[in-house]
């Protein structure tokens, strides 16, 4: 035990969070059984230790971080180490990966049962249901996700400015306003687009290269988030692999399921399991007209991010298709987004109507006033034509 007090102390006094999260604010922290899902690379490991930083400092033993990376928990259990922690005073136990635990969820539902006076909070997969899979935990855990950064973190950690999130309706609503406020202070479009090249994954301020790097987590995305979550046999990792190469290099459209069943030799509805797990790994997203989901054909599949999309086709890359991929993305935390009639159309929460379209351009053409345009290539708006940088300060 002594060892895992030493690490954590360390890795506490060390942490130096860059941005601090809202999650950080949004989360109820008097729940007894907490989940944090996100993506890999957007920070869980750090906002874990950051949460102890600020709620207890490195050296309060009252709460402990540990991480199912250690071979110690081949040997034994989490309830088993949550037992002797809680024996020695402990109150809030922080489970970092907590999937690499067989049996994880049985041993948090016996921590909940056997220790009332112990708080978990532990990290997962996106990729995980932890309801839906994991029917102990029902009724029990209060389930969050982490995202990577937004536009308004990025640029307030490039800045050092401290501008707010605004929901979407307070953007639709009150855009011109908000911008006013924001202009005198920075330039938004100066750093929009080092943010759609690599801004989202936290990890791009580490010394390293950020695209070989994102590399790596995409494939740990598929080797271990969607093979060892779902439990899919190694065998079909080069399928998995291949139809998301295939989908990305395609751009946003909609997919032709019987052409990638044939390109990667197996039926169609295997492809659409695939697609479905790709989705639920955060390497793409899958968009559905009004009234449709899953296991239906999507309408359209895009990258999750576009910092995906120049790590895998940086020569094939349209403006449009981009700035569609930050629009759904930046909206995707809070908000449905469905395909509309036509292309570059989209419908958010079933009943506002979106346009992505390029300023520069635009004026030729004629505004709908039931039509809300985000624009690219512009800092400003008005009326219904709003800049599409703003919809990345929803969070």
């Amino acid at each position: 035990m002594e060892a895992f007090f030493s690490t954590h102390a360390y890795l506490v006094e060390h942490t130096d969070a860059s941005v601090r999260r809202t999650l950080m604010d949004e989360i109820d922290w008097n729940d007894r059984m907490i989940g944090i899902k996100g993506t890999r690379g957007v920070g869980k490991s750090t906002f874990l230790l950051q949460y102890a930083k600020e709620k207890f400092g490195p050296d309060d033993r009252r709460c402990l971080y540990i991480n199912m990376n250690n071979f110690y928990f081949q040997g034994k259990g989490i309830a088993e180490f949550a037992g002797d922690f809680a024996a020695q005073g402990g109150k809030v136990l922080l489970i970092d990966q907590v999937f690499k635990q067989p049996n994880w969820s049985k041993e948090l539902r016996k921590c909940y049962d056997n220790f009332p006076n112990l708080k978990i909070v532990f990290t997962g997969s996106s990729v995980m249901r932890l309801k839906e899979e994991n029917p102990e935990l029902n009724g029990i855990v209060k389930s969050y996700n982490l995202r990577g950064f937004s536009f308004r973190e990025f640029l307030n950690l490039q800045t050092g400015n401290n501008f707010r999130p605004y929901t979407l309706d307070e953007i639709l609503q009150n855009h011109e306003h908000i911008i006013k406020d924001i202009l005198p202070k920075v330039s938004p479009l100066k750093y929009f687009h080092d943010y759609i090249h690599h801004g989202f994954y936290p990890f791009f301020l580490e010394q390293r290269n950020f695209s070989e790097n994102l590399l790596k987590t995409m494939n740990m995305m598929t080797e271990v988030d969607i093979l060892l979550i779902k439990q899919i046999d190694l065998k079909y990792l080069t399928k998995i692999k291949k139809l998301f190469y295939l989908l990305a290099v395609e751009g946003p459209k909609a997919p032709n399921i019987s052409n990638l069943a044939h390109e990667i030799e197996t039926s169609r509805a295997t492809v659409m399991n695939y697609i479905k797990y790709l989705a639920d790994a955060r390497l793409i997203n899958i968009i559905y007209p009004i009234g449709q989901e899953f296991p239906k054909k999507p309408s359209k599949v895009m990258m999750h991010n576009t910092n995906l999309m120049y790590a895998i086709y940086p020569i094939q890359i349209k403006d449009q298709d981009v700035m569609e991929t930050f629009f759904v993305n930046s909206l995707w935390k809070d908000h449905k987004v469905n395909q509309a009639s036509k292309d570059h159309f989209f419908m958010v929460d079933g009943n506002i109507k979106f346009k992505i379209s390029d300023a520069q351009s635009e004026h030729k053409q004629r505004c709908n006033p039931d039509t809300i345009y985000a624009r690219y290539n512009t800092e400003v708006g008005k009326e219904n034509r709003i800049p599409l940088w703003l919809l990345g300060f929803i969070y």
